[in-house]
């Protein structure tokens, strides 16, 4: 059962770590597919987790991880209802979990081949889940974010949203939910929460909340990959094909985000030799693909706004087209971060005084300076416009304020640079 151990480089517990966030989705899948109860599964899942970071640094990853977790879930389900039937008399399905624990063929784990993350996150968007919690559970179970990280993405507490995921599980149960894909009845709508859910995994992994590195591969990974399998699962879905358009082109960029010395380097800054060709020419296609099909969509629009990026020579990106894009997509989804995306390209297309006036408007209608989603970020931004008009000492301040407000340290280090350099 056991490999070789894997503690002797200073890299085994993040190899662990990476290793369990990726067999993590397969595992819950396994276990709900096989007892259903979501959330007991998951909670037998945290635990098998946990055994493995425990024991597998020093004694070595199993040949077999998969079957190695899927056993101990399993064992520790079995035990969690064993507990419940005998508080509810259901010693019948205890006694089939038992025997199913038995029979070989049932310890064994599912073909390597079979992939549960999509169907898990289906699930996860049951109809009987509200938009947000559908949104909350697959983050967590599919996309292996804490709950500190799904809370940001929201905007709430993190107690706030362990309470809104706890419930959503107890909803599963008594909503009979089961590991079968969806009829088509009820799939637009829950492929409309399962876009949101990956494009929300790609944003934390593209831009960590928190933490000592800017982005967080293993999430923008797993995101893309999950979104080719919906592209490829529905080929004539213009907005579907214009998510995975946003995540590749947005993806090519990654590794000019940061210099050699690990500084954060804004756009205009960035070597764009360094940006992923290949997946800026796949990321076109797509869009250019599905452009004119018919209605367009908020994630057609951003990869549209992307593509430009990507196309453009340095210091020539056609920036009154990309605010007129903006516009577009803040008619569709009026947000905090689009009207704030809004106002950069304004300032950028018209100058700053012009973006300062909308972002002072915005603010007074929609207060984007106190919105949980942009409240760092609009510091970022009107510093950056107040450099512009030349008041460095405004622009320090705010330069100041806004690195207060992150708690992602390689952003902190550029904003405080940023705010040095102008004293």
């Amino acid at each position: 059962m056991g490999g070789g151990p894997v503690n002797g480089g200073p890299n085994a517990a993040t190899d662990v770590e990476d290793l369990l966030r990726t067999e993590a989705p397969q595992v819950l899948g396994a276990l709900v597919r096989r007892l259903g109860r979501f959330d007991t599964a998951e909670d037998a899942v945290q635990e098998a987790l946990l055994a493995a970071a425990r024991t597998w640094p020093d004694h070595g990853v199993p040949e077999d991880p998969r079957s190695w977790l899927i056993r101990i879930g399993y064992r520790r389900m079995v035990d969690l209802l064993r507990s419940e039937q005998a508080r509810h008399r259901r010693e019948r399905h205890v006694g089939m979990a038992e025997l199913a624990m038995r029979e070989t063929c049932r310890r064994e784990s599912p073909p390597q081949e079979t992939d549960d993350s999509l169907t898990l996150l289906l699930l996860c968007c049951h109809p009987a889940l509200s938009h947000t919690s559908q949104v909350a559970l697959t983050l967590r179970a599919v996309g292996g974010l804490t709950t500190a990280e799904i809370a940001h993405a929201h905007g709430v507490s993190e107690a706030t949203m362990g309470t809104r995921i706890s419930r959503a599980k107890q909803q599963l149960t008594r909503a009979g939910a089961r590991f079968t894909a969806p009829t088509a009845a009820d799939l637009p709508t829950r492929m409309r929460a399962v876009m949101r859910v990956l494009y929300l995994i790609f944003n934390e992994g593209y831009a960590a909340s928190a933490g000592d590195e800017l982005a967080r591969l293993d999430l923008t990974a797993e995101a893309i990959r999950l979104t080719r399998t919906l592209a490829a699962t529905m080929p004539h879905d213009a907005e579907v094909t214009g998510l995975l358009a946003l995540m590749l082109l947005t993806e090519s960029r990654r590794a000019a985000r940061t210099g050699e010395d690990g500084r954060l380097l804004p756009l205009d800054e960035q070597d764009r030799s360094r940006w992923n060709r290949s997946l800026i020419q796949e990321g076109t296609e797509l869009i250019d693909g599905v452009w004119s099909r018919g209605e367009t969509g908020p994630y057609q629009l951003q990869a549209a706004i992307a593509a430009l990026h990507a196309a453009a020579a340095p210091q020539r990106t056609d920036w009154p087209q990309i605010a007129m894009l903006y516009l577009w997509l803040e008619r569709l989804t009026p947000t905090a971060p689009v009207r704030l995306s809004r106002v950069v390209a304004v300032a950028r297309a018209f100058g700053a005084a012009r973006g300062l006036a909308l972002l002072d408007d915005l603010n007074r209608r929609h207060g984007l300076d106190r919105a949980p989603l942009t409240r760092q970020r609009e510091r970022a931004v009107r510093a950056h416009l107040v450099q512009m008009t030349g008041d460095a000492a405004a622009a320090a301040l705010l330069y100041r304020e806004a690195a207060a407000l992150t708690g992602n340290q390689v952003e902190r280090r550029y904003l405080l640079d940023e705010a040095d350099q102008l004293i």
